[in-house]
């Protein structure tokens, strides 16, 4: 670990290559689910779910907090559909894992204890006031989803939630993250008024 958190065994990760091992298993999923049927999709999905953690790991060295809590509930509700042949688990899925990042944002800026700068504060720096409204954005976001996951799998048929599932969550997620950036450049810090004044004569 040491190695890692000194940077040597620490690389970066194209966002193509992110964001091609997140879509992955929702593909995975949905080819699954039309040759195969439900179970097997959820077979499909698991594996691919867990293949595609071994690879960020493989690449990068490091796994974010989110796709590992996903693959957790992945493992969870999917053994259960798998066990007890019941596909009301692995479509409750979304919802769960979307409620419970959405429960997690905004309990912790309830408590005074954000949690979004600790998953992206690696990645961008923001003031005070940008990363509470990001985190009001997100949290809202997940509940919302969370909110739709259950009404398409409980009024569609099968066919319909995975086609949901794949084709429209994930770009859904990505316009909504796209939508933030003025956000994020509004609330970044400004840089220091003197920074460089030691160069002038």
């Amino acid at each position: 670990m040491s190695e890692a958190s000194s940077g040597s065994g620490l690389r970066s990760m194209h966002p193509m290559l992110k964001l091609a091992l997140e879509l992955g298993p929702l593909v995975v999923f949905f080819v699954a689910n039309g040759r195969g049927g439900i179970y097997v999709a959820t077979g499909a999905f698991m594996v691919a779910t867990f293949a595609a953690l071994a690879a960020m790991w493989l690449i990068a060295r490091k796994i974010a907090v989110m796709p590992l809590i996903s693959a957790g509930v992945v493992l969870v509700f999917g053994t259960l559909t798998l066990w007890l042949q019941d596909d009301h688990f692995i479509k409750m899925k979304p919802t769960m894992v979307n409620a419970l990042f959405g429960v997690a944002l905004l309990g912790g800026l309830y408590f005074r204890k954000p949690l979004l700068p600790y998953v992206l504060g690696d990645v961008f720096v923001l003031t005070d006031r940008g990363w509470r409204e990001l985190t009001i954005r997100w949290g809202g976001f997940f509940i919302t989803m969370a909110v739709l996951n259950e009404v398409v799998w409980r009024s569609f048929s099968t066919d319909t939630w995975v086609a949901f599932k794949t084709f429209v969550y994930l770009p859904l997620t990505l316009v909504f993250a796209m939508a933030q950036v003025p956000l994020m450049t509004r609330h970044a810090p400004e840089p220091a008024k003197d920074e460089g004044k030691g160069e002038k004569r």
